[in-house]
Order: C-alpha cells, then sequence, then structure tokens
C-alpha cells in the first residue's frame, strides 16, 4: 500500500469515529431525564431503585374552636370560631351585648383581648350579676352587683372602660369621647353623632345600651 493509500485510509478511520462520537452525543440521555425514571444503573450493571424524598410531617394546627357564650348577650350559644379568637369576638358572635347585660360589671370583669381556649364558656353579667372568665373553664358567678341607670352606659359619666366595652366602641373613639364631654357634656346620643365623637353606625350599634344628657 502507498503512502498516500495510507493517509485516506487513516482519513477515513478518523471520519468514522467522529461521526460515532457526533451519534453518541446526539442520542445519550441527556443529564436529569431519568428523573421520572425509578430505576437507575449502578456501575456493576445492577438496578437500583431511585430514593424518593417525602416531606416530613408538619404538626397539625388547631384552625378552629368552640365555645360557649352565656349571659347577657344577643344570642346565647355555642360558637364556632377561628384559632386565635379573643373574648371580645365570641361576644360578637353571639350579636354584642343584650339590653340586660350590665356593662360596667362585664367591663370590670371579662377582659376582651383575652385569647380563647377550646371548650371556654364566657359569660356576660346582666343587671343584678357578675361573672368571671377563668380560661379553659366555665365561668363562675361572683357576688351580686347592683346595675345603676337601668345598665345603660352615660356618655358623659362612663369609664373609658365602659365605654369600650361598647360594640363598635374602640380606643380612639373612646378618647374622642372623653375629649368632647370635657369641652361640653352631650345633650343625647344624636347630640354626639352631629358633634361628630361617633357615626350613625356606632350610634345604631350602641343606642340599645347607652345613653347621654
Amino acid at each position: 500500500m502507498s503512502r498516500s493509500d495510507r493517509i485516506m485510509v487513516a482519513a477515513g478511520g478518523g471520519a468514522v469515529i467522529l461521526a460515532l462520537a457526533a451519534a453518541w452525543v446526539l442520542l445519550a440521555p441527556v443529564g436529569g431525564d431519568t428523573a421520572d425514571d425509578p430505576l437507575t444503573t449502578a456501575p456493576d450493571g445492577l438496578a437500583l431503585a431511585t430514593p424518593v424524598s417525602s416531606p416530613a410531617a408538619s404538626a397539625t394546627m388547631p384552625t378552629a374552636l368552640v365555645v360557649d357564650v352565656q349571659g347577657g348577650v344577643a344570642e346565647p350559644g355555642i360558637r364556632e370560631l377561628p384559632a386565635g379568637s379573643r373574648v371580645a369576638d365570641a361576644i360578637a358572635a353571639a350579636g354584642g351585648y343584650a339590653t340586660d347585660a350590665d356593662l360596667a360589671a362585664a367591663a370590670s370583669a371579662i377582659n376582651l383581648a383575652q385569647a380563647l381556649a377550646d371548650g371556654e364558656q364566657i359569660r356576660v353579667p346582666r343587671i343584678g350579676e357578675a361573672a368571671v372568665v377563668v380560661p379553659g373553664q366555665p365561668a363562675s358567678p361572683a357576688a351580686p352587683v347592683t346595675g345603676g341607670g337601668g345598665g345603660l352606659v352615660n356618655l358623659n359619666t362612663a369609664t373609658p372602660e365602659e365605654l369600650e366595652a361598647l360594640p363598635g366602641i374602640g380606643p380612639v373613639t373612646v378618647q374622642k369621647i372623653v375629649a368632647a364631654r370635657q369641652e361640653q357634656p352631650f345633650a343625647s346620643l344624636e347630640d354626639a353623632v352631629e358633634r361628630g365623637v361617633i357615626n350613625r353606625g356606632q350610634l345604631e350599634d350602641i343606642q340599645a345600651l347607652a345613653t347621654a344628657g
């Protein structure tokens, strides 16, 4: 074989090798494509199961709690509330204070900001009685008290705590009421609305529970 023949044979062999290498690159599986294949091949040819990672079980947290709201509320009974609810939420779910609720006694006996526990009972005192809320236990009656003014909260004389116990009245409104009555006592609940201290919605919420003048 001449030298030129040997060169041609070598060139042809190199072309074949390059073609085979290119075909292998094109046909070889792309890394990660075997993720759906439950089996992988070990170096010695044995099939190995691909480990499947499972998420850690998360701790179960209660999403709701059930409480019993009794006493001086509009709609006494069992209420289901979201976890993390407060005593004020339970009273609101029971329709708010009833007309015979002793708001002064409630303000001193009940912490509206207290977090509720599942199975707890909240008893709002009526006029002539009081109640103490103990977390996780039924409310126990305390010594009877005498409600003044027919149980109505007077905007001119009530304490800030008594005012804030009214439905729809928050700390900001309490400050407005106290400041306004120091300048001039309210002639009526309507007077408080006209002076911009409370709005119509708040008036509707408290008109059966409060008075002025």
